[in-house]
């Protein structure tokens, strides 16, 4: 939270500390992906609650309770500071993997609260994405079926516990790319599997090797690279 911003959140602090102020373990499993599979990684580490990176400009979710009343210059300035150098970020990396005509895997990583209003979420891992697009279906299947195999015990489900059509920078970018040149994908972990240093370690290996086994299925390419030694290749 910029201490700038500490002002508005005066009445609001257990919002900064619940599921609603930022995903408690994603940027650690974001980093052990993107280390493991040697792709990029970018990440925003201020909260949500100022504005959310993952809604769309006019979207009511956009900003929190917190925001959501400033005058319009201070919006401006937080789109400015805040969302537009992530979301530009992530658009440029897509642009230029399609430019050199290769296709991109986008994975939004998540987690979500084990509990929402009493109702308890009965799934460790959820993969979302568009069911209208053949290579993100076929490709979160097949990432379910390793992904439950490596992880036994471990309840995978797709499109829940949310819609991957829902409002979010995948659905954003799947109106400039087609299915043949983007799959984009949310991995939403359940915050229960990371409750200690041990869950993250466990459920990151499992999500690692059925990813790589579920790339590598689309990709021979990115698997002989990621046989190669480290640095002799950039990655995909």
């Amino acid at each position: 939270m910029p201490r700038r911003y500490s002002r508005l959140f005066r009445g609001h602090e257990r919002l900064r500390a619940n599921h609603r102020g930022y995903d408690l373990g994603a940027l650690d499993l974001a980093r052990r992906l993107s280390k493991a599979l040697r792709c990029r990684l970018i990440a925003s580490t201020t909260t949500r609650l100022l504005v959310d990176l993952n809604r769309s400009v006019g979207s009511p979710n956009l900003f929190s309770v917190a925001t959501r009343n400033l005058d319009l210059k201070e919006k401006k300035q937080l789109l400015a500071t805040c969302y537009h150098p992530y979301r530009s970020a992530v658009e440029a990396s897509v642009s230029a993997i399609v430019a050199e005509g290769d296709r991109v895997l986008h994975i939004g990583v998540h987690t979500f609260t084990p509990r929402l209003r009493g109702v308890k979420r009965r799934a460790g891992v959820g993969l979302l994405y568009d069911p209208s697009r053949p290579g993100e279906q076929e490709f979160c299947k097949s990432w379910q079926a390793l992904l439950a195999d490596e992880a036994r015990g471990v309840a995978v489900r797709r499109n829940y516990p949310y819609r991957g059509t829902a409002d979010g920078l995948p659905r954003w970018l799947r109106r400039t790319y087609p299915d043949s040149e983007y799959l984009g994908i949310e991995l939403e972990v359940n915050q229960r599997l990371i409750a200690a240093d041990a869950g993250v370690m466990r459920i990151a290996k499992h999500l690692i090797s059925s990813l790589q086994r579920a790339v590598a299925g689309f990709s021979p390419e990115y698997d002989s690279r990621l046989r190669k030694p480290r640095g002799s290749e950039s990655g995909p």
